[in-house]
């Protein structure tokens, strides 16, 4: 398989499967866009199998595979890709190998004691692409694509609390729920209550925080990162906008974006 064969796939996987990451990348140029699918396309295969339905050691076994084929010959287009883009753009190791931790943390851990405890597993799942990304955009303001990537992760917490429930996990932190007066049954149950509103609340305006300090990323940028960048950015803005604005319930109805809001909001990036 050539190279521009396995990057073809990459994108086509990351047109298909990708929410809001295709959106972003649109406005790149081509060799940064295809770099970012294939980064996308590792994270996804590292997610497929954490959140599949395997048997937790079979689990453990092909993430612990995917961990060591980073350091081995590229065995399928996905990693010809990857191999070529953290060549090209100097893609450290660190942020993929954190990838797998974090892939690997669901399988081991599915509640989180504190808001401590749950940022060192943001990080591990979203900090990391971010700083893998950081180097593709031609930035060395690690720590805050770092920051920018927690931010998402946040946002996807509260978005994702139904879906994580039914894969028998539950990320907010089990201090800030008995703070708030939130037990497990009122999740089980859907119950988005006063209680409910006020505890999610508090994660938004922690996620917009972290955002907020992500986005000054923007300023070590090219014009087209820039853009790409504050596409993601507004796009899970305005996701996290649409949760608040219906009461943080988030367990009946789509909560997606419609292509038209996507189209504007990408549209804005670029007249940043």
């Amino acid at each position: 398989m050539t190279v521009a064969d396995a990057y073809a796939e990459v994108e086509r996987l990351t047109r298909r499967e990708a929410r809001n990451f295709a959106y972003g990348i649109r406005v790149l140029p081509r060799e940064k866009r295809q770099a970012l699918s294939a980064v996308y396309a590792f994270a996804r295969r590292v997610d497929d199998v954490a959140d599949g339905e395997l048997p937790v050691e079979e689990k453990r076994k092909r993430l612990h595979e995917l961990r060591n084929a980073l350091d081995a010959p590229p065995a399928d287009a996905m990693f010809v890709a990857l191999a070529d883009a953290r060549s090209r753009f100097r893609i450290p190791d660190a942020p993929l190998h954190d990838l797998v931790a974090g892939g690997l943390q669901d399988t081991e851990q599915d509640r989180y004691a504190s808001f401590a405890e749950l940022h060192g597993y943001c990080r591990r799942v979203a900090g990391a692409v971010g700083v893998a990304c950081v180097a593709v955009y031609g930035s060395d303001d690690v720590e805050r694509a770092e920051t920018l990537g927690v931010a998402l992760q946040l946002i996807n917490i509260i978005r994702d609390v139904r879906e994580d429930w039914e894969l028998g996990r539950l990320y907010l932190p089990q201090d800030e729920l008995a703070a708030y007066g939130v037990t497990e049954d009122d999740i089980a149950e859907g119950r988005a209550g006063p209680e409910w509103g006020a505890l999610m609340g508090f994660h938004a305006s922690r996620a917009r925080a972290y955002l907020d300090e992500g986005l000054e990323l923007l300023d070590t940028l090219d014009s087209r990162s820039a853009a790409c960048v504050s596409t993601f950015a507004g796009l899970y803005g305005a996701t996290l906008d649409r949760i608040e604005a219906r009461g943080f319930d988030v367990f009946e109805g789509s909560l997606r974006l419609s292509p038209l809001t996507k189209l504007r909001i990408v549209g804005a990036g670029l007249l940043r």
